[in-house]
């Protein structure tokens, strides 16, 4: 595996798989193996399946069928399968262990008006949750101003990167946006952990608030892409239903 593919492990095991599809391994119509077997395989983890199972859906190589599994739904086209960039699991662990970090930093150094700001922004953000906002922007305001807080523009460029990616990367995106239609918001209460953490001016409790927030973040996304799949299922269970009602009604 190149040093680009180990950046990536998600394409590594999408284009494993979609090889696989390619070459007969996986037929039209056949399940794959569980996400566990499958971890097991590429020795990754769990969401880095899930982001693998992601991208195939997105080129439609594979779609989750009667909430038994993901099944193979056609021949992969020729070629490698697209960059689809970064995923939301491994962006924002990537977040997590940055961001856990830059508000232990912020704890020492962070002021009275900035945590003001961070409590004005908290309230942009339950607004925006309320009308349904897309796009987070409250959300993104939060994180930057805490890394400005750090007196530190390499943390600031930094986080506003990653930010960038949300939107950038197609898998992301579509990740994102998948959770969102399933009632995934900015959690209030979390981030007003965070302030209270850097109130505190105690950095342990303040990377730990961080951690916390964002590892919840990787958690919901988890629900998100299975409650996805079981209202899948029951949307054809529904629709099977319906079909035989109407030709026992004949």
């Amino acid at each position: 595996m190149t040093t680009a593919d180990a950046r990536k492990l998600y394409q590594h095991v999408a284009n494993a798989i979609s090889a696989s599809i390619e070459s007969g391994t996986y037929k039209s119509g056949q399940r794959l193996p569980s996400e566990r077997d499958l971890a097991e395989k590429f020795n990754v983890s769990r969401p880095t399946v899930r982001e693998a199972m992601i991208a195939l859906e997105i080129r439609g190589l594979v779609e989750a069928r009667h909430g038994s599994g993901i099944y193979v739904t056609g021949a992969a086209p020729e070629g490698a399968a697209p960059d689809l960039d970064i995923g939301a699991f491994e962006l924002t662990e990537a977040r997590r262990l940055f961001e856990g970090e830059a508000a232990a930093l912020a704890a020492t150094t962070i002021t009275d008006e900035e945590l003001d700001e961070l409590d004005r922004i908290i309230q942009e953000m339950a607004l925006e949750n309320r009308e349904n906002v897309m796009g987070e922007h409250a959300d993104r305001r939060f994180h930057v101003a805490l890394a400005r807080s750090t007196r530190n523009s390499a943390i600031v460029m930094v986080v506003e990167a990653l930010w960038d990616v949300r939107h950038k990367s197609p898998l992301c995106r579509n990740m994102l946006e998948r959770s969102r239609q399933f009632g995934v918001r900015p959690a209030i209460d979390e981030h007003r952990d965070v302030v209270e953490a850097l109130r505190s001016r105690d950095p342990r409790r303040a990377r730990a608030a961080m951690q916390n927030h964002l590892g919840t973040v990787i958690e919901n996304l988890l629900k998100a892409t299975e409650l996805e799949a079981v209202q899948r299922a029951q949307s054809e269970i529904a629709a099977k239903r319906n079909e035989i009602a109407r030709r026992t009604a004949l």
